[in-house]
């Protein structure tokens, strides 16, 4: 069943919002709409051709569209966002940032806001993002699962979260050439700086995932990969060694072992061959049993498969940002849908 959070008439005028899209339709309109009215809203547009931006506008949203001749990322669409926020607006205190396939819950903004002005030491907060439609997919489910983070101190947000504004001017916001992972890659800086993350149980966000095919999640699982190596190349020395053991449990799994098998098959002991396939099915197993995670136990057979067909997407994305740093060529985004 659908979930529809009301709209918030409640105004805090110490907060704005950066939206941003592309091609959302109906979607960026639940988002806009579950804003409350007459709260600072900037609206960053990605090359839509639906007429976003014009509904945007008349919304109330101030709209950019950005230089697609540039190559896109969201990080540099969240950038021009709070950056126009904050020159249009110079008193906001708190930024929102949200994606235009969510709609706000009407309880978040001023929750995050409270815990973020009685904890100076907190600069950004989020809480559960939830997916509108899990049962329409098992690839909605495993975003649902996925998004339901432990609540308490936490090393990093999503792209939903509460931000301090002074502490993205202070580190200078996303880093523009981070095509994925870029909310995690800021919070590795941020907490250089000695500040905390906070996640709340509250709920923060209605999200549509809109997984149906198996490509596209094969698609965002290489972007994820993508992200581990980029990760692990910008932080990946001590003591933040950000995302290194997630690049290369895929490199283990996706491509150390596949190489492994091939070569011993080759070689003719085909025996070997198989006891290291036996490998991938004690992995497989071993989730499944040792799982205790109640989200994940109604499909934890699902669960365990994807995670393990996961390593090879992934190390496909490893090979990705490696291959373009070889040839220095700059990457693009990895669409899903």
């Amino acid at each position: 069943m659908a979930i529809n959070p009301t709209i918030n008439p409640t105004i805090n005028p110490r907060v704005g919002i950066v939206v941003i899209g592309r091609n959302e339709g109906e979607r960026l309109l639940q988002c806009l709409k579950s804003i409350p009215a007459n709260t600072p809203i900037v609206y960053v547009d990605s090359g839509s051709n639906d007429g976003s931006p014009a509904a945007a506008k008349a919304l109330g949203a101030a709209v950019i569209s950005l230089d697609m001749t540039v190559p896109f990322t969201a990080a540099r669409a969240r950038n021009q966002g709070w950056r126009q926020l904050l020159d249009d607006y110079s008193s906001i205190e708190f930024i929102q940032f949200i994606d235009g396939d969510c709609q706000l819950f009407p309880d978040w903004i001023n929750s995050a806001v409270d815990l973020l002005s009685l904890n100076p030491h907190y600069v950004i907060t989020t809480g559960r993002r939830k997916e509108r439609f899990p049962e329409r997919s098992i690839y909605n489910r495993l975003c649902d699962i996925e998004w339901n983070t432990p609540i308490g101190d936490a090393k990093a947000c999503g792209g939903d979260a509460l931000i301090r504004a002074s502490v993205l001017v202070e580190v200078n916001g996303y880093r523009d050439d981070v095509i994925a992972g870029e909310e995690p890659e800021m919070c590795v800086r941020i907490r250089a700086l000695g500040y905390k993350i906070y996640r709340l149980e509250t709920d923060m966000t209605l999200h549509d995932a809109n997984i149906r095919h198996f490509l596209q999640w094969w698609k965002r699982s290489v972007r994820c990969g993508f992200a581990y190596a980029q990760g692990a190349f910008l932080h990946g020395k001590k003591p933040e060694r950000h995302w290194v053991k997630e690049a290369l449990r895929a490199c283990f799994w996706g491509g150390l072992l596949p190489l492994v098998i091939s070569v011993l098959l080759l070689l003719g002991y085909e025996l070997l061959a198989v006891s290291v396939v036996l490998l991938y099915c004690l992995s497989f197993f071993k989730t499944v049993v040792t799982q205790k995670n109640p989200d994940i136990l109604p499909v934890k057979w699902q669960w365990s498969g994807f995670m393990l067909l996961s390593k090879f997407s992934e190390f496909w994305g490893v090979l990705k940002f490696l291959g373009l740093k070889l040839i220095r060529k700059k990457a693009k985004i990895i669409e899903y849908k």
